[in-house]
């Protein structure tokens, strides 16, 4: 049993919003994990090309109980059940909560609901101290938003007006007959791709709102691909890489917007396209320019859904919600 467990002092958190199973135990007095878990659906809805919400509800019936069975020696130690409520697939929402209430009243202990989006923000503090404020960048398969954060509060400054920055890449990627998720993999033929092929509109480049539209964008890249008689492996990297180059270059450009006159201090990124390096890297490029060095974004393993991050949120929402 790990030093820092003493009597009562663990928090048990559940993800289930999507497509991923995730169980984790955070100490609260110091925010170290002692037991994280997940399983991945990405090879059953990749046959698909996306999620199946009826057949990610089954999975996660099969594999949640299967973790939740390896946490059982932690139970005498427990002081509250944190887990996903919104947003997400209600049929996938649904099991996590089921199982989150029976732990709460088995055990007689807390049970705590968790707004997914802040969870990834708290993705940024898993076993360390929180930082605020923050303007934070979260980009999903279900989100693209601008926030500024407060060590108890939040303001949207900007969102998505149809389709997210990571459900762009998954939608481009089955276009293009390739693997789910699509963001890892159009990410990767971009790296052998000449993106200066095909110029794309930039979504809202004219509009002075900080606002994001990927509809449009989308439907430029359809377009090029019916017309084009060989899509070859080259062929399908110039597009993954013009694309991405223009999906990327609308977020620096309404981000640009906002920095001229709230230039950022600390400044992260979140979410599961959050991983994306090209992305990354256009950011660390223009908070340069505007003089911003505190860059963060969550380690890679937590960009995507994770339960860890519900618990890190769980344990500052005990202390005072945000």
């Amino acid at each position: 049993m790990a030093d820092c467990i003493h009597k009562k002092n663990l928090l048990l958190s559940i993800e289930s919003s999507c497509d991923d199973s995730s169980i984790a135990i955070t100490c609260v007095d110091d925010y170290k994990i002692v037991f994280s878990e997940k399983v991945s659906q990405e090879s059953e809805h990749d046959k698909y090309g996306g999620v199946v919400p009826e057949l990610a509800s089954r999975l996660h019936l099969e594999a949640l109980p299967k973790i939740f069975a390896k946490t059982e020696r932690y139970f005498p130690y427990l002081c509250a059940v944190a887990v996903t409520t919104a947003p997400g697939l209600k049929v996938s929402l649904t099991q996590g909560v089921s199982m989150a209430k029976a732990i709460s009243i088995g055990l007689d202990i807390p049970l705590i609901p968790i707004n997914h989006l802040q969870g990834h923000i708290y993705s940024l503090f898993i076993q360390k101290e929180t930082q605020f404020p923050i303007c934070c960048l979260l980009v999903s398969g279900g989100h693209t938003k601008l926030m500024q954060v407060e060590k108890n509060s939040s303001k949207t400054i900007g969102e998505t007006m149809d389709d997210s920055f990571g459900e762009s890449y998954d939608k481009v990627a089955k276009m293009l007959g390739l693997s789910y998720p699509g963001g890892p993999i159009v990410e990767q033929y971009a790296l052998s791709g000449d993106e200066n092929r095909w110029t794309f509109p930039v979504p809202l480049r004219q509009s002075p709102q900080i606002m994001f539209s990927y509809s449009g964008l989308k439907n430029a890249v359809r377009i090029v691909i019916n017309k084009e008689p060989n899509l070859d492996k080259q062929t399908k990297s110039d597009i993954c890489a013009s694309f991405q180059k223009t999906a990327v270059s609308h977020i620096i450009m309404k981000l640009k917007k906002h920095f001229r006159t709230n230039p950022p201090q600390n400044f992260a990124v979140v979410g599961g396209a959050s991983a994306n390096i090209y992305l990354q890297d256009e950011l660390k490029k223009l908070l340069a320019k505007f003089d911003c060095a505190n860059f963060q974004a969550p380690l890679m393993k937590y960009c995507g859904d994770n339960a860890e991050m519900i618990g890190r949120c769980a344990i500052e929402k005990q202390r005072k919600p945000l």
